[in-house]
C-alpha cells in the first residue's frame, strides 16, 4: 500500500467522524466516534482518571483508513482486566508499571473492535493494515518507555488474529462474561418455557411482584428521553458509585450528549412510582447486540435491580430481534436468570519480561482457574437443554 502515514492522536476531534464510523461495523456504540467523543469532551477520560487518549490513525492520501482507540494508562481502573499482582511484582524489582498503553473503550468490559479498518479494503490489505498498526502500537511503547501495551476485550475475529502473532512477548490471559442468547424467541414466555422449572418459576415469582405494585417501566431512546430524565439517571450513576466507595467518571453532559449525537443506539430503561422516577438503568444497542452498562436507584425495592437491568433488556432484545445481551462485567447470580458464561481473551505484550517462566505459569494457572469456575457455571445452567 503506498502513501501511508501513521499518526498517534491525542484527541479523536481532530479525526473527521465520518471518516471514522465508516470502518465502525455492526453499528457498534462505543467504538463510535460520538461515543468516544463524549467522553474526551466532557473530561470523562484524560489526566484526572488516567486514561489519557493516544488514537492511532493510519491515513492513505489524507484519508482514514486504519485506527486503534488506545489510552496512556496511569493506572487500571475502569480496564476490568485486573492486572493489581503484575503492578507489585514489577514494583518490588524497582521497576515501573505506569505509564502502559492500553486498547479498550473506557470503563466498558464490551467486547468490539480494537483496530477498525476501511471496509471496501482488500482481505491483503486489511491484513496489512492490522500487522501495521500491530507495529505502531509495540512501538510507540518502546519509544515512549511504557511497560507494555494491552489489548482488551477485542472481538472474536480480533482474538483470533492477535493469537497468530508470532511474538514472543505477547501474553494472553483468560477471563469471562456471562451473556444470554436470543434462540429466536418470539416473546418472554417462548423464553421461560426454555428454562429448567424452578428458575422459571423463580422469575414469574420476581417480575409478578411489579405487576401488583404501582411501579411501571419506560423504555426510551435518545430521541424520546428528556433532560429530566437523564438528570435523574446521572443521579441514580453517581449515588451508586459513591455508595460502593467508587469513582464516577461519567456525568450528565456526558449523558445528555450521547443522547443527542447517537440516539438509536440508547436503550434508557426508567422505573416510575406514582409518578416519581425511582430507578434507572442504561443500556446500548448495536444492529445485533445489547449492551447493559450502568443503574442505580434511589429506593430499595425487592427484585427491582433484576426487573430493570436483566429482564426488561431480555424483553427488549426479543421484540427487537437483537441476538445477544451482554448485561456487563461479572455477576454469577445472572445464571439462573438466563445467561451463560463465555470465555473471553486479552492481550498483553511485554517488552520485559524479568519474571521468566514464572508469568508463563501465573497465566496457566489462572486460565485452568478459570476454566473450573466455567464448568461449575455451566453445571448451573438454568436451560432445560445446553445452548
Amino acid at each position: 500500500m503506498n502513501n501511508l502515514s501513521v499518526k498517534i492522536v491525542e484527541s479523536i476531534a481532530e479525526i473527521p467522524a465520518e471518516q471514522w464510523n465508516l470502518m465502525v461495523t455492526d453499528n457498534h456504540p462505543f467504538t463510535q466516534h460520538a461515543f468516544l467523543h463524549a467522553l474526551e469532551k466532557h473530561d470523562c477520560v484524560g489526566k484526572k482518571f488516567g486514561w489519557l487518549p493516544k488514537h492511532l490513525a493510519v491515513y492513505q492520501n489524507q484519508q482514514l483508513i486504519a485506527a486503534m482507540p488506545c489510552y496512556e494508562k496511569h493506572n487500571n481502573y475502569g480496564e476490568f482486566v485486573f492486572d493489581q499482582a503484575w503492578e507489585q511484582a514489577w514494583n518490588q524489582i524497582g521497576l515501573p508499571y505506569y505509564p502502559k498503553l492500553v486498547s479498550a473503550i473506557p470503563y466498558t468490559p464490551v467486547m468490539g473492535q480494537r483496530i477498525l479498518t476501511k471496509q471496501d479494503l482488500s482481505i491483503t490489505e486489511k491484513e496489512y493494515l492490522l500487522e501495521l498498526i500491530y507495529q505502531t502500537l509495540t512501538d510507540a511503547c518502546d519509544h515512549q518507555q511504557m511497560s507494555g501495551a494491552h489489548v482488551l476485550f477485542a472481538n472474536y475475529e480480533q482474538q483470533k488474529w492477535l493469537n497468530h502473532q508470532q511474538d514472543q512477548h505477547l501474553y494472553k490471559r483468560l477471563g469471562y462474561q456471562f451473556h444470554w442468547r436470543n434462540q429466536n424467541f418470539t416473546s418472554f414466555e417462548d423464553f421461560l418455557s426454555t428454562l429448567k422449572s424452578k428458575k422459571r418459576n423463580n422469575i414469574i415469582r420476581e417480575r409478578k411482584s411489579f405487576t401488583e405494585s404501582n411501579i411501571h417501566f419506560r423504555t426510551l431512546n435518545g430521541h424520546q428521553a428528556t433532560e429530566q430524565d437523564w438528570a435523574n439517571f446521572d443521579y441514580f450513576y453517581q449515588k451508586t458509585f459513591l455508595e460502593k466507595w467508587s469513582t464516577p467518571t461519567l456525568n450528565r453532559a456526558f449523558f445528555e450528549e450521547i443522547g443527542k449525537t447517537m440516539p438509536e443506539n440508547i436503550v434508557l430503561v426508567l422505573a416510575d412510582i406514582d409518578d416519581e422516577c425511582i430507578a434507572g438503568a442504561l443500556m446500548f444497542k448495536s444492529d445485533t447486540h445489547l449492551y447493559g452498562r450502568h443503574w442505580g436507584t434511589i429506593k430499595e425495592v425487592s427484585n427491582l435491580h433484576f426487573e430493570t437491568c436483566f429482564y426488561q433488556g431480555i424483553e427488549y432484545a426479543i421484540e427487537n430481534g437483537l441476538q445477544v445481551f451482554e448485561p456487563g462485567a461479572g455477576g454469577e447470580h445472572k445464571i439462573a436468570r438466563g445467561f451463560t458464561p463465555i470465555e473471553i481473551e486479552s492481550f498483553h505484550w511485554l517488552p520485559l519480561n524479568p519474571f521468566g517462566e514464572n508469568l508463563d505459569k501465573f497465566i496457566d494457572q489462572e486460565a485452568l482457574a478459570v476454566r473450573d469456575y466455567l464448568k461449575q457455571c455451566e453445571s448451573m445452567s438454568p436451560y432445560k437443554q445446553p445452548i
